[in-house]
């Protein structure tokens, strides 16, 4: 008996990191307080900076691009961890998205860009939400 609830103890602990490995930690470097947020089915403007996590290189900015990245959110066209990172942002609001690779561009990579197993850092700012006025901020 013991040993039954040591396994199952085992086989939880193991579930819970696997899901803990599928998350996307957002850490929010300029926060903005508003009363409209990014939702699903908004296509909203945002500058970002790629990098990957283990070396810091970069692989892609839309800096370099002289434009920003325009997308609807919720339709699947960006990366998982960009779908759930850019949720309930206000406009000016910037934060830095740390993605495991199976919210990435998975165990294949993207190659040679991006290596096998990658996760990946971006430090992203909302510049609009499109036909959303930006809310004037109180000094």
């Amino acid at each position: 008996m013991r040993v039954t609830s040591i396994v199952g103890f085992v086989l939880s602990a193991l579930v819970a990191t696997a899901f803990a490995q599928d998350q996307v930690e957002i850490v929010k470097e300029h926060e903005v307080q508003c009363e409209r947020k990014t939702q699903k089915g908004d296509t909203i403007n945002v500058h970002y900076r790629g990098t990957l996590k283990e070396t810091g290189v970069q692989f892609d900015a839309s800096y370099d691009h002289g434009q920003p990245f325009t997308f609807t959110l919720g339709q699947n066209r960006v990366i998982q961890g960009w779908e759930q990172g850019l949720l309930d942002m206000c406009i000016g609001e910037k934060r830095k998205l740390i993605i495991p690779y199976s919210l990435a561009y998975g165990a294949g990579g993207m190659p040679p860009v991006i290596p096998a197993k990658s996760d990946l850092v971006f430090e992203t700012e909302l510049l609009g939400i499109q036909g959303i006025e930006p809310e004037k901020q109180e000094l």
